[in-house]
């Protein structure tokens, strides 16, 4: 049995001195040390060597093995370098090809701009608020001093979940949670997303985003309103930029007015993109009513304010002369690859 298991040990030798690939190296591992390999053959045999004969020729075995799989790892090291340095002189890499471009992503239009409107405010010392999307009916409505029978409550403008709870339609709540909560002075802006239930066309969509600002504090005037958002109207399409101020009707400010910006095509005259106005209206603003004050536990005789509010797709759609809504959300790489 000892002198097969030297035959064994030479065998594996010499056939592995002669293999050339990993194939014939596992084929050389199975015929030898597999379950049903020639070693694996002898040890079972050892059950009829005598109690003094057992532990040398296990001891042999053990050598034998080792030395066996000893030499299939070196074997192994020596194929795979010789490998790699055939690969080496056949296959050559250019250093100075340029590398393949990895595409990478851009920031959607509406959040550059968003991003752009943040920093304006931000600059002026407004802090950015937020507020859940899913409200009450009464931050929603009631506490905007938006009585039950105004249209803006009719269901075809909202998406009522309850008689108590909608889908915001502004974010306007979000002034009113931030009244509550904190006392003047008070400056923020509440960008967000909102929903209408309005139908899809060039101008609606039934989700949008809003960003609607407030200003509480003593002394706060009509002036400083519009020397705000003049700031902010110049800061955001150029110094040249002329607005207006027209007076409209809003239940939560009183005076209110809407904000118009002298086309930047037509300078005035009127034009296709102004629809022959000579102005486009970008934003709805005004005092904050005593009555929402009051709501919010804020001493109106003490404290005024101003709030404004814009869709912020409106305001990209004139930085960047779009005319159709739909394409913000329509993941049209072709559109989105210009910004």
């Amino acid at each position: 049995m000892k002198t097969a298991l030297e035959q064994i040990r030479k065998n594996a030798l010499e056939a592995l001195q002669s293999v050339n690939d990993e194939k014939s190296m596992d084929d050389i591992r199975v015929k030898f040390l597999g379950k049903k390999g020639e070693l694996t053959a002898i040890l079972k045999q050892m059950g009829g060597l005598s109690a003094e004969e057992r532990p040398i020729v296990g001891q042999l075995a053990n050598e034998v093995r080792g030395f066996i799989e000893q030499h299939i790892e070196a074997r192994s090291a020596e194929l795979k370098a010789a490998g790699t340095a055939a690969r080496m002189k056949t296959e050559t890499i250019d250093v100075t090809m340029p590398g393949t471009k990895r595409a990478l992503g851009k920031q959607h239009p509406l959040n550059l701009v968003l991003d752009e409107v943040k920093d304006i405010f931000m600059g002026m010392g407004f802090d950015i608020a937020q507020g859940p999307e899913v409200e009450y009916d009464y931050y929603n409505f009631e506490a905007l001093n938006i009585p039950k029978d105004h249209p803006a409550r009719d269901t075809q403008d909202t998406f009522y979940i309850n008689d108590n709870i909608v889908l915001r339609t502004q974010t306007s709540p979000v002034q009113i949670r931030t009244m509550e909560n904190k006392k003047p002075p008070i400056r923020i802006i509440a960008p967000g997303r909102v929903y209408r239930s309005d139908a899809v066309d060039a101008t609606h969509s039934p989700l949008f985003h809003q960003i609607e600002g407030l200003v509480v504090d003593k002394g706060v005037t009509m002036a400083d309103l519009k020397g705000t958002l003049e700031i902010f109207v110049k800061k955001l399409y150029g110094e040249a930029s002329v607005v207006r101020f027209r007076p409209h009707h809003f239940p939560f400010t009183e005076p209110s007015a809407e904000l118009d910006v002298q086309c930047f095509a037509c300078h005035g005259e009127g034009c296709r993109l102004c629809k022959g106005e000579g102005w486009i209206e970008i934003l709805g603003c005004g005092m904050v009513h005593p009555k929402v004050l009051s709501i919010c536990g804020i001493d109106p005789e003490e404290y005024s304010g101003f709030a404004f509010g814009m869709g912020l797709e409106r305001i990209v759609m004139r930085r960047f002369n779009i005319d159709d809504l739909r394409l913000f959300y329509e993941n049209d790489l072709r559109f989105l690859n210009q910004f």
